[in-house]
């Protein structure tokens, strides 16, 4: 029995200066004037939690990779909505450690443009997914309400990369999902494991299908199991369309 629970000239030239103006707080690496220890480094040369802007990056695009709202990346980075980035910009793509200060923050990966009841996301293109755990479904994919699929298991049990990609977050910034790996296949196309016990990979591996990633944990109510969710385009998908039967 399923069990349901619950991101003219002199004109342009001046416009141009003020985007360059607004990145500048995140062109400098903001862990650098922190008190403290340096944290460390990713094989980018930024923390975890933080991300470097490659060219043809897009404050939405990177928004979707890490499974976050384009305007809280905005708000976290002090930079405009739909503002430009630059390459080599750095901006921080986990909530703040004063964010849950500031208000009651919801789940960011949950809420990254649900899908519209009704309507079906886009399929990830060009990727075959496999079972990062085999058990019972424990929780159903259903729009505006939930964004992927639980997997029941055994605590510590593996927890497995879906398809080849690079790990663009894991760690433990989003409170309800505990601690969450996400991965980032191709351009369109990530996949997130959460409620871990352990995580096996840090930012920026490179994983295989079927690789191990995570180490199973429990929910709030102490249940096995892991959190499944894909998304395309930024938009929740039914992983359970894309499993093989």
């Amino acid at each position: 029995m399923n069990r349901q629970r619950r991101i003219p000239g002199t004109y342009a030239a001046l416009a141009a200066l003020t985007l360059a103006c607004s990145a500048c707080s995140t062109l400098m690496p903001p862990w650098e004037s922190a008190p403290g220890p340096a944290p460390a480094m990713t094989s980018n040369g930024v923390p975890a939690g933080y991300y470097r802007v490659n060219p043809g990056d897009t404050l939405s695009r990177i928004a979707g990779a890490y499974g976050q709202r384009p305007q809280d990346l905005a708000n976290w980075n002090q930079l405009p909505p739909n503002s430009q980035v630059l390459p080599g910009q750095v901006l921080r793509v986990a909530p703040p450690p004063s964010y849950a200060n500031v208000a009651p923050p919801p789940p960011a990966y949950t809420n990254a443009a649900p899908a519209a009841a009704g309507v079906a996301a886009p399929a990830p293109v060009g990727i075959a997914l496999a079972w990062p755990a085999r058990g019972p479904i424990l929780q159903r994919f259903s729009p505006g309400k939930s964004n992927g699929i639980i997997i029941g298991g055994t605590q510590g049990e593996q927890v497995k990369a879906a398809a080849a990609g690079r790990v663009v977050y894991a760690g433990t910034g989003i409170e309800a999902y505990g601690p969450l790996v996400i991965i980032k296949h191709n351009d369109q196309t990530v996949t997130a494991y959460g409620h871990n016990s352990k995580l096996l990979v840090k930012e920026d591996d490179a994983v295989a299908q079927g690789q191990p990633i995570a180490e199973m944990g429990v929910d709030n109510e102490g249940i096995p199991g892991v959190v499944f969710e894909v998304r395309s385009d930024g938009k929740p998908v039914d992983p359970l369309q894309l499993l093989p039967r």
